[in-house]
């Protein structure tokens, strides 16, 4: 992990300084002159040289700070801890969501491999493969809260009833694209632990078919998925970036968007550094959850 955060840390630095444009142009806008540019630019700093900028960037890291945002003259800290909430309540709820429907898909479609119901599960989640998160959202959007105003159409709303209220559209169009990808896996984990010889065992002890299922089936199999859960994170906080735009939701993905447009290079830098701790995190407690629910995982990696 530290590794990759070190890495992380250099080149988020330099992709921010590589976007075409400068944060100076960006707030002082067509009217600026040369001595308030000048100003400006000394000001933040960015008449300095690049390593001198970099090494500057690093000393304040290592003290927990992330910065001044340029934009909005306070700490890249606070807009985070403002913003990273709603963007975590709502990859969470995908992630729910997601379980609750790739589960029940994917053992229809392994109990029935080669019938009409594995093929309909099938055919069914290449909408969820082929169509963007972005046309998922607009057509959700449009039935469930512009036509049929079940849901609200943005926003996040104030209490945490509100805030589940809200996110619940923006969480399905989220939990779509990823399900397709998760019943597939866990299909095809299942069909395989299903013809395993311990499986067999199992029955032949007169277990019932619940236990046999859920002890012998279902958590060596779900593995795998864990596994496809933990990669897929960061797949799904990307595309938070594009729902939280699309239903108007405060999060860190509409915040890096504005960012990126007014070039203000801490608030970037600042928020693909705690995304990437995020995803950090999640790896290494997939890692782990795999070695629990399938230890055999683990001697293999030792051996």
């Amino acid at each position: 992990m530290l590794p990759t955060l070190a890495l992380a840390v250099v080149a988020v630095f330099f992709l921010a300084r590589a976007m075409p444009g400068d944060a100076v142009s960006a707030m002082l806008g067509e009217r600026g002159t040369d001595e308030a540019v000048a100003r400006l630019t000394a000001e933040l700093g960015l008449d300095r040289s690049v390593p001198e900028q970099l090494w500057s960037y690093v000393t304040l890291l290592a003290q927990g700070n992330l910065g001044m945002s340029i934009g909005a003259r306070v700490p890249v800290l606070q807009l985070v801890a403002e913003r990273l909430p709603a963007t975590l309540l709502l990859t969470l709820m995908a992630i729910i969501l997601s379980l609750l429907l790739s589960l029940p898909l994917a053992f229809i479609a392994a109990l029935r491999a080669g019938r009409w119901e594995d093929v309909a599960v099938r055919s069914g989640l290449q909408v969820g493969l082929s169509a963007p998160i972005f046309f998922l959202g607009l057509l959700l959007l449009t039935l469930f809260a512009a036509q049929w105003r079940i849901f609200p159409v943005g926003g996040y709303g104030d209490t945490p009833l509100e805030h589940i209220y809200h996110l619940f559209l923006p969480a399905l169009t989220l939990a779509l694209s990823f399900t397709a990808v998760a019943t597939r896996s866990l299909r095809a984990s299942l069909l395989g632990t299903l013809r395993a010889e311990h499986v067999a065992f199992a029955r032949s002890k007169g277990l019932p078919e619940s236990v046999v299922m859920r002890s012998h089936v279902l958590r060596p199999a779900a593995a795998a998925t864990v596994s496809l859960v933990g990669l897929q994170i960061g797949g799904l906080l990307g595309g938070a970036v594009i729902t939280e735009s699309v239903f108007a939701i405060p999060g860190v993905g509409r915040l890096m968007v504005d960012s990126i447009f007014a070039r203000d290079y801490p608030v970037v830098q600042g928020l693909t550094l705690v995304l990437a701790v995020l995803v950090s995190l999640t790896f290494l407690a997939t890692d782990l959850t795999v070695a629990w629910l399938d230890p055999r995982a683990t001697q293999r990696r030792r051996s």
